[in-house]
């Protein structure tokens, strides 16, 4: 496995050695000994999977209280995963970075505590998975509406193919919450 940095302080992109062969393919998506040689302590305790048509956009959330740390992939198909980092210690804060991630790159993301994170699928079917440091709390759910105009993230797809959830259709922009979240 390979790690990659990534603009942003402590956002990861890990790229799997992939063993293929007329059979398909394997490979080691995590590897706790390899996480620790390279200095992170992360211990997951809740593994989560959705799946999802083109076009939905799931997030941007994040968690108040104990903040998760996750590690992202597409299993199947295609999405373009957003975060943006929420510390407002860190030399990277309200900058946001995006990364294709599909079941044909392998790619995965490493995200840590203190950042929002959404995804848009931009195949026909995305299947994804979360691994998480830290349980669901749903009190201490947060977000922000992906298309705040203080982040001008580029979703990779014509707003009018967008499909939210009624939660994620009415989350508030950053500037409404900022003073209230304190990673």
């Amino acid at each position: 496995m390979k790690i990659e940095t990534t603009p942003l302080h402590e956002l990861y992109i890990f790229k799997p050695t992939v063993y293929q062969d007329q059979r398909g393919y394997f490979f080691e998506s995590y590897n706790q000994q390899f996480f620790r040689e390279k200095g992170i302590y992360t211990n997951f305790v809740q593994d989560n999977q959705s799946v999802s048509t083109y076009g939905v956009i799931r997030g941007l959330h994040f968690q108040k209280v104990a903040p998760q740390a996750k590690l992202v992939r597409c299993i199947v198909g295609k999405v373009w995963d957003v975060v943006i980092d929420l510390r407002k210690n860190s030399p990277t804060y309200k900058k946001s970075f995006g990364i294709e991630l599909s079941e044909d790159n392998m790619n995965m993301m490493l995200i840590p505590k203190g950042f929002a994170h959404g995804f848009v699928t931009l195949s026909d079917v995305s299947v994804f998975s979360y691994q998480c440091d830290e349980i669901y709390l749903p009190n201490q759910d947060g977000g922000i509406i992906y298309n705040d105009p203080e982040f001008q993230i580029e979703w990779n797809i014509d707003h009018k193919n967008v499909i939210l959830s009624e939660k994620d259709s009415v989350l508030p922009r950053w500037s409404e919450i900022e003073k209230f979240v304190t990673f």
